[in-house]
């Protein structure tokens, strides 16, 4: 008897390799561009909170669990991680620096499975507000035990250990950078992956409709917690890298703020899209470490910008990404452009009046009436002078008019490109 084996023919997705050899390429040659010492400082923080953002968007984009105590796990990986350097600095373990992010990754997974069962034996709000409790639970530990945690002055420890292995002691910036592009590239094609498995699926129809996966036989408590346990991994992947770069851990690592952070640039970046937590993490460096070395007024700008987003961009800056290169790839942006560079204009000449009415302000809050003058973007302005305020009052009344009187008309060919493109799309599935 002859078999025989049928054939069958599947076609290769050129274009997601080559997003994903564009990407590994941006990682292997963004030293050249960014080769000083501060510059590789800031890629090394980027790509560490990058595989933070997407393992916190396992939860929130595909699961729709909003966690406040995401930063459990990679704190908790980066303390793992740290005693351990120390421990093979002291001779007592045997094990190279490029694996210690995999040790984090470990013990992340490991507080995932201890803390996971009970944070998502509920979903919801509930499940949020246990986040919260376990992440402040953690926070008061980190202080009642200094042993493990180092107290208030946290764990330091020193990543050049031993010799130098083919010439590698991880001492230079740009080593510790590319362990840690290898580290992201790794964890996020794990992490896509993820997404085509049944179990990302599953994760997806339990954040859309949870009681038609109950009635179809799945227990969508386990489904959550799976996913978290794998998302704690990836966490703790990024705690480790962390621990590396910085030589230190503190009990911050732990904390509510650092889970807020994460919810923060997450969201602005956007959680309907696998790309959108690297682009909020892009974002949260330059706005908390550049950002903050401009002016004090940094966390009020974040804030605000925050407040945007969720209010006109609720996709996040993917969304919007995304939604132009739709246009522009049906050729309809000549249509949008002429209303669309003037309602930018606008926005421009608001913000700008608003920055310096913030900063001023800011002038007069620390230095009081007497409050000397200022030097903004090559302009002097006197804050205790009420002449001053002319300029940044006429410019925010300015640009706020003419964004109100814009808008419409810009909406209006906006609404009619989508409309163009919707039209053109039934034509060619007809």
């Amino acid at each position: 008897m002859i078999m025989t084996k049928p054939l069958s023919y599947t076609p290769i997705n050129l274009g997601r390799r080559i997003i994903w050899s564009s990407f590994a390429l941006l990682l292997l040659f963004a030293p050249l561009l960014f080769s000083s010492g501060a510059s590789l400082s800031l890629l090394s923080q980027m790509g560490t909170l990058m595989i933070f953002a997407l393992s916190f968007n396992m939860l929130l984009g595909q699961g729709g669990m909003l966690s406040f105590g995401h930063a459990v796990y990679s704190g908790l990986g980066a303390f793992i991680g740290i005693h351990t350097m120390n421990l093979v600095s002291a001779g007592t373990l045997s094990i190279p620096i490029s694996l210690v992010p995999l040790v984090g990754g470990c013990a992340g997974m490991f507080f995932g499975v201890l803390f996971g069962y009970v944070t998502t034996k509920k979903s919801g709000t509930t499940f949020s507000m246990i986040t919260l409790g376990m992440v402040e639970l953690v926070f008061a530990c980190s202080l009642m035990f200094p042993g493990f945690f180092g107290g208030e002055g946290g764990i330091s420890t020193n990543r050049v250990i031993g010799k130098p292995i083919l010439g590698i002691s991880f001492g230079p910036q740009i080593e510790v950078y590319y362990l840690i592009a290898i580290w992201l590239f790794i964890s996020a094609v794990g992490m896509y992956a993820f997404t085509q498995t049944p179990l990302g699926r599953l994760i997806n129809a339990v954040r859309d409709n949870p009681e038609r996966v109950e009635f179809i036989g799945y227990n969508t408590q386990w489904v959550r917690y799976l996913t978290l346990i794998l998302s704690a991994f990836f966490a703790g992947i990024s705690g480790a890298l962390s621990a590396i770069n910085f030589e230190i851990v503190s009990a911050e690592n732990v904390s509510a703020i650092r889970s807020g952070g994460v919810l923060l640039f997450t969201f602005i970046g956007g959680i309907g899209f696998f790309f959108g937590p690297m682009i909020g993490a892009i974002l949260g460096v330059l706005l908390t470490v550049i950002l903050s070395d401009l002016t004090k007024a940094w966390q009020l700008y974040l804030g605000i910008f925050f407040i945007l987003v969720v209010m006109y961009a609720p996709g996040g800056i993917a969304s919007i990404l995304m939604m132009n290169l739709r246009v522009l790839k049906f050729g309809l942006y000549k249509k949008i452009w002429p209303s669309m560079w003037k309602l930018i204009l606008a926005c421009a000449v608001l913000a700008l009046g608003a920055v310096i009415s913030i900063e001023m302000l800011y002038q007069i809050s620390l230095e009081g009436a007497g409050a000397a003058d200022m030097q903004l973007f090559g302009v002097a302005f006197a804050p205790a002078k009420p002449s001053a305020w002319i300029v940044p009052l006429m410019l925010m009344l300015v640009g706020g008019l003419s964004f109100l009187r814009l808008r419409p008309s810009f909406a209006r060919d906006w609404g009619e490109a989508n409309t163009d493109i919707q039209e053109q799309l039934r034509r060619s599935q007809a």
